[in-house]
This record gives structure tokens, C-alpha cells and sequence, in this order.
């Protein structure tokens, strides 16, 4: 019956020629069509040059943004031509026009990053961790070294898992002097990470500092290579998951807000 009832329906909408149409009418859905075709374009050039799009097609009728953090986290100085990068430059003014944009419901973050620079790495995650929206990340891939802060700074995060994510001490590039001072330092910015993540986290600053000095695990450095349920189990993760429960979660806290 309902194959029938589709049939005879699709046979009626060919009966409906354009010609039936008033003038306004025509108008109206190729003002419609351009709409799309250019929503459409601006969309693909977002997701080209920022790897940012609005989500708004959801049977909720939701309004969230998606932001990727792909690659090396790219701070002050420029990586190489050849190497994926997420310049922090484009991703802080982006969070502050989703703040300021009241139509904008919900925060989705996809994460896959080798880490990159500390500062600028910090700065997206203090801003996440700012915003007035619910925010849910989400690591693919890996969440690696400042990748850590920045899957934690969400109200709420998932792994895939196969995702996997590293924590290891802070590292210097360039000139070193070998002076008290510098060592103070450096332990200064690795307590700001370790600080930053266990106060947006389950886990405790000294398991962090447990595992960033690890080494058991990695050949040629000191820290710790966490797999999803890993992560979870250790309290950085809330919940293995993907894009699916993602986008659940991040509905179901933007609707307990309405």
C-alpha cells in the first residue's frame, strides 16, 4: 500500500509542471535555490580555509559550530609550508564571534593534533573553557601534548578509541642556558599545563606529573601514550565515544538549557 501511495504521489508531483506556477511562486523558489546554492559555497569555503562550518540542519533545529584543531598548533612562529597547521590567530577571533553570536547554541570541537605551541595552545583552551555555550570536544586520531588542555577545556569530552593521546614534559626549542633559572621556568609553564588540566578534568596534578615523567613507555622520551578507554579510565576523557554521541550529548545540553 505505501509503495502504491508513493508511486501515484510521485506521479502527481510530474503532473505539477513549472507551468502550473504562478510567476511569484517560480520567483520564490529560485530565490530559494540561489539561497541554498550560495549557503551552500560559503560553507565549502569555510570548511576549505578554516576547517570551521555552522551545523543547523539537525531535526532540532540547533545551531552549533564546529571547529577543528588539525595538525600542529601554530603559534608565533610559522611551521614549515609542507606541515598541517591550526593558527591560533584564525581559531581566537573565530571563538569570540561565537560567543558574541547569540543565534550560536552549542560548541563542537574534532581534535587531531600533535600538539605544537604551548602558549597559543593554552590561549584556544582558555577561551573554550570561557565560553557561555555548552561545549563538547571530541579527539580523532590523536590529542597529543598541548592537544591535552584543549580536548579537556569542553564542558564535556569523548575519544574514539583508537584516538590516543601523549603527555609529556614541556620542551624548549632554540638557545638553552643551562642556569637555575631557566629550569625554574620551565617548570613554571609545565605547572600551568598540569594545573589547567586537572582543574577541567578527573584527573589529579600529581597523576599528571606521574605520567608526564614516565619512562617506561616511550623510546626516546619521557611521558605517557594514553589509547581512548585509557584516557578515560585516567580521568582526562569523560567517555569513549564518537561523533555520534558527540553531537547527543552537546544537543541534549544545550536543550536543558533552553
Amino acid at each position: 500500500m505505501c509503495r502504491y501511495q508513493n508511486e501515484r504521489q510521485r506521479k502527481n508531483n510530474e503532473d505539477f509542471s513549472d507551468e502550473d506556477l504562478t510567476v511569484d511562486e517560480q520567483e520564490n523558489i529560485d530565490s530559494g535555490k540561489e539561497q541554498n546554492l550560495k549557503r551552500e559555497n560559503t560553507q565549502n569555503e569555510q570548511i576549505k580555509e578554516m576547517g570551521q562550518v555552522v551545523l543547523d540542519s539537525n531535526s532540532r533545529k540547533h545551531k552549533v559550530e564546529l571547529l577543528t584543531i588539525i595538525g600542529e598548533v601554530e603559534g608565533h612562529e610559522s611551521a614549515p609550508s609542507h606541515s598541517k597547521t591550526t593558527k591560533y590567530e584564525h581559531v581566537l577571533p573565530k571563538l569570540a564571534i561565537i560567543e558574541d553570536d547569540e543565534e550560536i547554541e552549542g560548541l563542537l570541537i574534532l581534535l587531531n593534533t600533535v600538539g605544537g605551541d604551548v602558549e597559543a595552545g593554552l590561549a584556544i583552551a582558555e577561551m573554550i573553557a570561557s565560553l557561555s555555550i555548552p561545549t563538547v570536544s571530541l579527539v580523532l586520531g590523536g590529542g597529543h601534548s598541548i592537544g591535552v588542555p584543549m580536548a579537556v577545556s569542553a564542558d564535556y569530552s569523548f575519544a574514539v578509541p583508537s584516538a590516543t593521546m601523549v603527555i609529556h614534559p614541556v620542551r624548549s626549542n632554540g638557545m638553552f642556558i643551562g642556569v637555575a633559572q631557566t629550569y625554574r621556568n620551565m617548570e613554571k609553564i609545565q605547572d600551568r599545563i598540569t594545573t589547567f588540566i586537572s582543574e577541567h578534568s578527573r584527573a589529579s596534578q600529581k597523576r599528571l606529573e606521574e605520567l608526564m615523567l614516565d619512562t617506561s613507555q616511550l623510546v626516546k622520551d619521557v611521558g605517557t601514550m594514553l589509547e581512548g578507554k585509557e584516557a578515560v579510565k585516567e580521568g582526562l576523557i569523560d567517555e569513549v565515544g564518537g561523533i555520534k554521541e558527540a553531537l547527543a550529548k552537546l544537543y541534549e545540553m544545550i536543550e536543558k538549557e533552553c
